[in-house]
């Protein structure tokens, strides 16, 4: 019962930490978050396949968004839902990866493995970037959970009647909501389950049972995600999954061993200051990790199959976003399954299943909690950040404007910062006309007949809708200038002068 309530307790400030967290990036009020909490609202007022969305390349539509929902329930349309929303996110990643680092450890073992773990996890939010860190927005940080989970799965029970129907039900379900899960989680559990095979000679046992489930999913996901298109479905933009050029590996090889270290919170990102400490800290988590797989590759006849599956898990995420068209500056989130991974292998490696001494146990616990807490305390002391749009936000609804057109990066993220009392769609300037941007957008918002958008805003600073598109709507009755915004008003419903949408590839 002391080790439920400890355990509990540890949670809910590990939950309290990461909220605070949360609040202080500006990255979780930006029309990234926006769109997810606006899907996640439609579903909570029983729209469920999300009918007549167009959303990006990861939906995010089984575990994020019905999360989001969940939680829009107590706080309705708000920043503050996807925060909570957030940090539950990285609470279930942090509470899974620890389930699975505590694995075959006893009394105060699990404890340190638990402190490292956290450490790892921690080390993206000490830097102070505007670009990107895992309690920033619902991005591909809750994908790790199908991985994660499925490894419990199958270290743990193995050879369970229930296991391979229920582990063919996570892939197929992480797939429909992250094609990562395909490329990375599925490959890894079949090399291992396979290797498991060939090694036992013999098929009648719970890997082969599992290599077929994991095998399974795959066209299992495929007609699930047709079945819901005919019913009506969500389109999404097809995922990026083409290889890139041989001659431009070696370039991004070196993206990659950048993306690594934002991941890892060595360095804050393009254009950002040195992380100092911070950077010293996230190279000792990275050397944590590289530890946990260089055991695993030493005792790999020996080793349990939730360690060879983050191992090859690791090892497919790098790869395969070495030799994709994916690497950029602004793109560590497509291997940010690398960071809990890395932790539980490194929590394993230097963390022995037993302590026996009690004054070294306890002397181990104390350090790997302050390691847990420390920078995680650090970061929560940062002030909650004010969103970009606020001021905007505020002119609008002073003004009396409902519905109007503005850029990507203007238009979500005002509806959520108003809870739906102003709404702004996307729309950019395509060639030679202003056209909805077939990316996070419900096709209901164009409609003519059913809204009547008066104002347009042009983003003068940021990206956004740039100034040339103030030709395509004519004259305003005014014109006024917010910040870094000018806001043209018009007595004409604008939604009438721009184009359909101008659709890529749609999977």
């Amino acid at each position: 019962m002391w080790a439920a309530l400890a355990w509990a307790v540890g949670a809910a400030a590990l939950f309290f930490l990461f909220l605070r967290i949360s609040q202080s990036g500006a990255r979780s009020m930006s029309s990234d978050p926006a769109n997810s909490a606006l899907q996640a609202w439609d579903m909570l007022h029983g729209h469920l396949l999300l009918h007549g969305w167009i959303v990006g390349d990861a939906t995010f539509y089984t575990f994020e968004l019905p999360l989001i929902a969940f939680v829009e329930i107590f706080f309705g349309l708000h920043i503050l839902s996807v925060q909570v929303a957030v940090a539950l996110v990285y609470l279930i990643v942090t509470v899974c990866a620890v389930a699975v680092a505590v694995t075959d450890s006893r009394g105060a073992s699990r404890v340190v493995r638990a402190g490292v773990v956290v450490a790892v996890l921690a080390a993206p939010a000490l830097i102070i970037s505007d670009m990107w860190i895992p309690l920033g927005f619902p991005d591909h940080t809750g994908t790790t959970v199908f991985l994660l989970v499925s490894c419990l799965l199958i270290d743990r029970a193995p050879g369970r009647r229930f296991t391979a129907p229920l582990l063919c039900v996570i892939l197929c379900a992480g797939q429909i909501s992250d094609v990562t899960v395909r490329y990375v989680a599925v490959p890894a559990i079949l090399l291992v389950c396979g290797y498991r095979v060939l090694a036992a000679r013999t098929i009648k046992t719970g890997d082969a049972a599992n290599l077929v489930a994991a095998a399974v999913s795959v066209p299992l996901s495929v007609a699930v995600r047709a079945l819901m298109r005919h019913l009506g479905a969500y389109l999404m933009v097809a995922p990026k999954t083409q290889i890139a050029p041989v001659g431009r590996w070696p370039h991004n090889a070196a993206v990659t061993w950048y993306a690594l270290r934002m991941v890892f919170g060595i360095t804050a990102g393009p254009g950002a200051s040195p992380a100092g400490a911070a950077a010293v800290f996230g190279f000792a988590c990275l050397l944590v990790a590289v530890a946990g797989m260089v055991r695993v590759l030493w005792r790999w006849q020996t080793a349990r199959r939730a360690d060879q599956v983050l191992l090859v898990a690791i090892v497919l995420n790098i790869g395969g976003y070495m030799i994709s068209t994916l690497p950029s500056q602004w793109g560590p989130h497509d291997i940010v399954a690398v960071l809990p991974a890395g932790a539980i292998l490194g929590a394993r490696a230097l963390v022995p299943a037993r302590i026996a001494a009690r004054l070294t146990a306890l002397a181990a616990a104390g350090v790997a909690i302050a390691a847990a807490l420390v920078p995680l305390s650090l970061a929560a002391t940062r002030p909650a950040a004010i969103a970009p749009v606020a001021q905007l936000t505020a002119w609008l609804q002073a003004h009396g404007l409902r519905y109007g057109l503005g850029g990507y990066w203007d238009g979500s993220a005002v509806t959520l910062q108003s809870g739906g009392r102003v709404q702004v769609r996307t729309v950019r300037v395509y060639g030679p006309e202003i056209t909805p941007w077939a990316w996070e957008m419900y096709t209901g918002w164009y409609d003519p007949s059913r809204h009547y958008a008066n104002f347009v805003i042009i983003d003068l600073v940021n990206p956004g809708l740039s100034p040339q598109a103030e030709r395509f709507f004519g004259k305003p009755v005014s014109t006024h200038r917010v910040g870094d915004w000018k806001i043209l008003i018009y007595d004409k419903n604008v939604l009438r002068d721009i184009g359909p949408p101008e659709l890529g590839p749609i999977s």
